[in-house]
């Protein structure tokens, strides 16, 4: 039988099977002795220990798509950013650190702002000139009035998603808007492990409808930027690619060198100055992780 997981937690892994529903199951040992951990979306295959009490055992995990790091989680499609537009500001840093995270594991975001009806249309145009250059498709919601749910629903359909976002932007309530169906699921999980399900503590597997899932990860507040090289990081700023081989120095950081084609680009306008203020910053970082 075969499956995918949609929740791991405390040793035990969640088995979402098409038309027989959700088992609880335990990893065979030898993926301890191999070093693998099965992750959450996962593709396995399963042995049913007890039909009745729906356990089973995981046999093998079926080739991956992807395995990301930050969320630590398997075959997904692409990454569902959600901060608010307001209330709390966007910590455009933060944004930024989680775009840098997904383009450095090669998976495209999508940018949503929620609580857009919180702000003005000027404000939301602001946001939309900030991030219209680095390849991720903006859009804007608002969980409590329904709008623009149907667009997000668009965009995930037939893919597996993951999202995620800080605390407090109302992630829960779109997820629960876009998934409703899944609360069902989530529910069956609940009453086997003893906790709520309102409060994302742990990346989670949403069926949305066939071939179409979310993986709902836990809220951060922070991402470092010291897994890689400092030259590495200008790769992760797509907007800074058309311009790349046309500076005065061979291996140009953009950030303090003349002659500079994406200084120049920023001077004219073409790249954002919050972006370009954000890179400097974690190039910064980059550079003095090697003195500690």
């Amino acid at each position: 039988m075969q499956g995918k997981i949609i929740k791991g937690i405390a040793g035990f892994y969640y088995v979402w099977v098409v038309e027989s529903g959700i088992y609880e199951c335990k990893a065979r040992g030898i993926f301890r002795k191999d070093k693998e951990k099965p992750l959450v979306g996962d593709n396995v295959e399963l042995r049913v220990l007890d039909e009745e009490e729906r356990t089973g055992s995981i046999e093998k995990i079926l080739p991956r798509k992807n395995a990301l790091v930050r969320p630590l989680v398997a075959n997904i499609d692409q990454a569902l950013v959600i901060f608010a537009a307001a209330q709390p500001k966007p910590n455009l840093n933060l944004l930024d650190r989680f775009l840098v995270a997904m383009e450095r594991q090669s998976v495209s975001s999508v940018i949503c702002f929620n609580k857009s009806d919180t702000v003005t249309e000027q404000e939301c145009r602001n946001l939309q000139k900030i991030y219209e250059g680095c390849g991720c498709q903006v859009l804007f919601s608002s969980a409590r009035l329904g709008l623009g749910i149907e667009e997000l629903r668009r965009i995930l359909q037939d893919k597996t998603t993951a999202v995620a976002g800080p605390s407090g932007v109302g992630k829960s309530s779109l997820v629960n808007l876009l998934a409703p169906r899944a609360q069902m699921e989530t529910g069956e999980i609940s009453k086997k492990i003893d906790r709520g399900r309102h409060t994302t503590r742990h990346s989670e597997i949403l069926w949305v409808e066939d071939q179409t899932f979310i993986c709902d990860t836990p809220g951060f507040s922070s991402l470092d930027v010291w897994d890689m090289e400092k030259e590495e990081l200008k790769d992760c700023f797509p907007e800074f690619a058309p311009y790349e081989g046309e500076c005065r120095f061979l291996g140009c950081s953009h950030t303090h060198e003349p002659g500079c084609s994406v200084k120049a680009a920023l001077e004219a306008g073409k790249i954002s100055s919050e972006r370009y203020k954000n890179y400097c910053g974690m190039y910064e970082e980059l550079k003095q992780k090697k003195k500690y």
